[in-house]
């Protein structure tokens, strides 16, 4: 079973996750933002990754750090529950319509870092988050777990399905990309190394 935990306490947040990447989908997740939470959980059920989080932050003042920290626990996890990345599919990509919004979301998991994030809309405030703040979390997200992911609004009008749709096309692709195919020997790359 590829596991893992990772922490993170500062003087801003404290945040464990444990992830479980051979799960069925189950959660427990509590954070001080309740649309986070939510939006954790449906990570949990459309990536079948199994993921246990407690995240509490300095939400008095805003939003930012707690949702930029969780994205940064959540990709070391999972990064850390990769071990060396031995037969797995490397690459995973969705498209997702969620009513009038289509989401589709590309990750490679290549041990490089880079983000692309286009067609969402800026200055915005979704159950009092700046919209934006996703962005920030799904950018930590790339960053800690080494990946390339990109993320695009092809259309849409309400702010709750482009952020809902988010967090399923990105768990749906990586439910594809951390998948182990007995076909691949070693990792997925010419280098030999991810």
């Amino acid at each position: 079973m590829r596991k893992s935990k990772a922490l993170r306490k500062t003087n801003e947040t404290e945040i464990e996750i444990a992830v479980n990447l051979d799960g069925t989908g189950s959660y427990s997740v509590k954070t001080d933002i309740p649309f986070l939470t939510h939006m954790l959980e449906l990570f949990s059920r459309h990536s079948l990754i199994d993921l246990e989080v407690v995240a509490t932050g300095d939400v008095e003042v805003d939003h930012h750090h707690l949702i930029e920290d969780v994205g940064i626990v959540l990709g070391e996890a999972i990064e850390r529950a990769l071990g060396d990345k031995r037969g797995i599919n490397r690459y995973g990509f969705f498209t997702l319509p969620m009513d009038e919004t289509l989401i589709s979301a590309a990750i490679d998991l290549s041990g490089r870092p880079y983000f692309v994030y286009g067609g969402f809309p800026q200055f915005k405030t979704l159950m009092g988050i700046e919209f934006d703040l996703f962005r920030e979390f799904w950018k930590s997200f790339s960053y800690s777990l080494k990946c390339n992911l990109h993320i695009n609004c092809h259309y849409g009008l309400n702010l709750h399905h482009m952020a809902e749709g988010t967090f399923k096309a990105v768990a749906r692709a990586l439910r594809v990309a951390v998948s182990v195919d007995e076909r691949v020997k070693g990792v997925p790359s010419t280098k030999g190394k991810l």
